[in-house]
């Protein structure tokens, strides 16, 4: 049975908070986790190229596997699922699956604000015309995975679920366990189930601490 939906976003946004200790007898249906996922695919990304692929870990044999990657941490066991965000270091291939569609429609209004989709494409491609290496590829690849990665655990709490984000693994041997195909990099890990206790209380800045008007 599908988890309810938490329709107060501010709510959610305040009240979602980084768990570390999960109620290992709690499991979400595949139902439940391509919900999730669906949600956290409606993230937005740069041309809408979707720099972002999920690695399901919810078998009790590949948590085994990815618990000595993670240095030990028990959510990865106890946690009902844990998702791997990988970024796409080749996401200018995702163009023609996101505007061929777009551009057989002849939808000219849905070109991103460019005036034609040949402008589009190729204003991608140039960006991308660079080694699979570059920095820019890797930028672009974390910045926009991330974005998918704070939507999941935003989907996640207004579910009534509880999620804790980690960057606390060996993302080379994790690439090597789960044959990650070098197109390709894990940013983060998503443990996502139901807290068995409660968050560690954190404090926040204060927004005039964080902000700055105008430049500085």
């Amino acid at each position: 049975m599908s988890s309810p939906i938490h329709s107060d976003f501010l709510t959610v946004v305040r009240e979602r908070q980084s768990i570390r200790k999960f109620d290992a007898s709690y499991q979400l249906s595949e139902h439940d986790i391509k919900e999730l996922l669906e949600l956290a695919g409606t993230a937005p990304s740069s041309w809408n190229l979707q720099h972002w692929k999920f690695v399901v870990i919810n078998a009790a044999e590949a948590k085994k596997k990815l618990h000595p990657i993670a240095y030990g941490q028990q959510q990865i066991i106890d946690a009902s699922v844990t998702v791997a965000v990988l970024g796409d270091l080749q996401a200018n291939q995702n163009a023609e699956a996101v505007y061929g569609p777009v551009i057989q429609a002849g939808l000219e209004d849905a070109y991103a604000g460019y005036p034609s989709h040949h402008i589009l494409l190729a204003q991608i491609e140039e960006a991308y015309a660079v080694s699979e290496t570059s920095r820019y590829r890797r930028d672009e690849a974390i910045r926009n995975a991330s974005l998918a990665a704070m939507q999941l655990m935003l989907a996640a709490k207004a579910k009534e679920l509880d999620s804790g984000p980690m960057v606390g693994f060996d993302a080379d041997a994790f690439a090597e366990a789960f044959h990650v195909p070098p197109r390709y990099i894990p940013v983060l890990l998503v443990a996502i189930g139901k807290a068995s206790k409660p968050a560690h209380p954190t404090a926040r800045f204060p927004v005039d601490q964080t902000t700055v008007w105008n430049g500085f």
